[in-house]
């Protein structure tokens, strides 16, 4: 193990200061500075190396923890590194965005806060990448089959690095003019700059990977066609319909869906010219939904110069610890201040919105909203509780009901599960031969984590179908679900 009486002498969670908020809303550049190594190291050196490492199994990937937590602490970061890509192909996508439940399941939490699990992964590939030790990986030989990924997020990428390293030739498309699916446009630069993004495509592509960008399969390429030029397709495409409101005044102008705003956020900061592009500069701005997306929407509406911003959830607010019926090591769900929520604004819960106003010419100038009242189980508007908060720009940040099925439903005729998603099994076999489904398109919206870790075993039943057998590693199968007791 690390140190060995590292939880005792260091009962305390240290984490990476974030830069002030006055200066980050400056800029679009990452909220943390650079960690202390010192600090660093007390944090590693508080793992206990248990004798079962729950953290394992809160892992998705099934990281080993234990032992980069003890190379950390002894300073061999070539090490660490070494083993922590053993698992995770891309630990500097988790170790900035993956809200780490396997913190949650750290043995150390039961009576103490978890170790920074998720803070020494993200310095482990910080210093990686300092010291060049992160190089491509050709294959030694290629099989001479090939395979299409169509979609190009974590799931995309990481099924076609474990694909392409084992020899095939590896074709990845993207409907979007770049690659990285929500990596690259639904991902604001506060919470991970695309240079990370940049690197790893860079590093996949010297090992033979090769990215088809702007082609959308079903319009460009009919999916037949794809079926017909590739020995095995993996449908990478995410689950990216948005769920609506469909209440009085839904149609109002300033009305729009988070990824749409954040979308066209991204692209601006990547240097394109977004014509009539929504913003939120001198508006009042209310973000509906409590999650990440919206957290996202408010961070980025802070730094667009918004006169205010209100984010409305309809739920209860989270406690702020672990609630008995979420015991150790269940991931809870806990109130969360984010960096975003540092920056201002309101967070009101038990909100339920029931109309949007507008004004003569149209647009919104208005929420009516309502107290959440729970009856028979359902959340419903509270009579008598309405009032109205101003609104020029709303945002709906309320989760996703699937994929973008309707060229599957004309050129594959896959069948669509109740989720939304495309139907599998627990190979991530579809009803069509060779194709294959991985990541939020058969899994549901999920965790990025989730999302690499299907990318990882999805390559390895396609290469078991290519091949016969496959030497790669499966760390999930597609029925896994998150940690229960």
């Amino acid at each position: 193990m690390a140190d060995p009486r590292g939880f005792l002498n260091v009962p305390e969670r240290e984490l990476p200061p974030r830069r002030p908020v006055p200066i980050r809303l400056m800029d679009w550049k990452e909220v943390y500075e650079q960690g202390d190594s010192a600090v660093l190291k007390r944090q590693a050196g508080r793992c206990m190396d248990c004798g079962i490492p729950f953290c394992h199994q809160g892992c998705p990937l099934g990281n080993l923890i234990p032992e980069w937590n003890d190379l950390t602490w002894r300073g061999e970061g070539r090490q660490a590194i070494e083993r922590l890509h053993a698992t995770n192909n891309f630990p500097e996508f988790t170790g900035k965005l993956c809200p780490a439940p396997c913190e949650a399941s750290c043995v150390l939490g039961i009576n103490q806060p978890p170790v920074t699990i998720k803070q020494v992964e993200a310095s482990i590939i910080e210093q990686a990448w300092q010291n060049g030790w992160v190089q491509p990986a050709p294959p030694e030989r290629l099989t001479g089959k090939t395979v299409a990924v169509v979609g190009s997020g974590p799931a995309g990428l990481a099924a076609a690095q474990q694909l392409t390293r084992a020899g095939h030739t590896v074709a990845v498309f993207e409907k979007d003019d770049r690659i990285g699916g929500l990596l690259r446009y639904g991902i604001p630069d506060f919470k991970m700059e695309k240079r990370h993004l940049d690197a790893r495509l860079t590093q996949m592509q010297a090992e033979g990977t090769r990215f088809r960008a702007g082609v959308e399969i079903g319009r460009d390429i009919t999916w037949s066609d794809l079926r017909t030029r590739y020995d095995a397709v993996v449908i990478a495409t995410g689950a990216p319909q948005p769920r609506d409101l469909p209440i009085p005044g839904r149609d109002a102008l300033g009305i729009h869906f988070a990824m749409e705003y954040l979308t066209q956020a991204n692209r601006v900061q990547a240097g394109d010219a977004v014509a009539d592009q929504i913003t939120a500069e001198g508006k009042h701005v209310v973000v509906l939904g409590g999650g990440d997306t919206g957290a996202d929407c408010i961070g980025t509406a802070h730094r667009q110069g918004a006169l205010s911003v209100t984010n409305l959830a309809i739920g209860v607010q989270p406690p702020a610890e672990r609630p008995a019926h979420q015991p150790w090591p269940m991931q809870p769900t806990l109130f969360e201040v984010q960096s975003a929520h540092e920056e201002g604004g309101e967070r009101v819960y038990l909100a339920s919105t029931v109309e949007f106003l507008t004004n003569d010419a149209g647009e919104v100038r208005a929420l009516r909203v309502a107290e959440t009242e729970y009856v028979d189980g359902r959340r419903v508007p509270k009579a008598g509780t309405e009032r109205e908060i101003p609104a020029d720009l709303v945002l709906l940040a309320l989760g996703f009901t699937g994929v973008e099925r309707a060229t599957l439903d004309e050129q594959l005729a896959l069948p669509i599960d109740a989720k939304g998603t495309v139907a599998r099994g627990a190979d991530y076999t579809t009803s069509e031969s060779g194709v294959f489904v991985a990541g939020d398109a058969g899994r549901g919206a999920s965790l990025i984590v989730w999302a690499i870790a299907e990318g990882r075993a999805v390559a390895a039943e396609v290469d078991r179908y290519l091949q016969g057998s496959t030497d790669l590693p499966a760390p999930v199968r597609a029925t896994d679900r998150a940690l229960t007791v």
